[in-house]
């Protein structure tokens, strides 16, 4: 894959809680240079403005997930009211490790009625087992959510694997999206998640990747 193929999967990403507004700025920038899908920052830094073809995204229930279902849904709104044209929700990790998949899709739902646009779900897929990256696959996938993702990035846990990657994929199947985030530092790890099944990638060393493959053909 060439440069500007790779660039319209990436979410170029800015989540550090230190971030500034000149931070979101620069990442900004960037993203217009580089032609990517979107950029992803913080709900605090929304409204957002961003040059035409250049998509907002924005995080809620973050990092830990540990919010009920009602802020999230609060979160996602205010989101929604300040131009993120796409939500990238964290489940709540305990019911996902003991099983308790109807309420992952419940939680889900609830965002999924008001967010108009993209719904990614964000499973940190590094803390689960294969039977429980399935079930919250198939909840997200129930509960009509556009995206299923790998991972925040924050948790010790760790990031995306191929192997996440791949399980995600075969459990929503084509008509879902896979997004893998966390840890995609290098041209060769951004190839082998989209090799595995991921058409959205979420970075925040969108220019290193970038810059590590070949421009398209004229």
């Amino acid at each position: 894959m060439n440069r500007s193929e790779v660039a319209a999967m990436i979410d170029h990403t800015l989540l550090a809680p230190e971030a500034t507004a000149q931070d979101v700025a620069r990442i900004v920038e960037e993203a217009a240079r580089y032609h990517t899908y979107a950029v992803c920052v913080s709900l605090t830094m929304l409204p957002l403005t961003v040059p035409a073809g250049l998509h907002v995204a924005t995080v809620i229930g973050f990092p830990s997930g540990a919010h009920s279902p009602a802020i999230k849904a609060a979160e996602a709104a205010e989101a929604v009211a300040n131009g993120a044209d796409e939500i990238d929700m964290v489940i709540n990790l305990a019911l996902a490790v003991t099983g308790d998949y109807e309420a992952v899709e419940a939680e889900i739902a609830s965002v999924r009625a008001v967010v108009p646009g993209v719904l990614k779900v964000i499973i940190e897929s590094a803390v689960l087992n294969d039977e429980q990256i399935v079930g919250v696959c198939r909840a997200a996938k129930n509960a009509g959510a556009d995206y299923v993702k790998t991972s925040t990035g924050f948790h010790k846990a760790g990031g995306a694997s191929v192997h996440a990657v791949r399980l995600m994929r075969e459990t929503v199947g084509p008509e879902m999206g896979v997004k893998a985030s966390g840890g995609i530092r290098d041209a060769q790890a951004a190839l082998a998640m989209i090799e595995a099944g991921a058409n959205r990638l979420g970075v925040s060393a969108t220019v290193k990747i970038l810059e590590g493959l070949p421009e398209a053909a004229e």
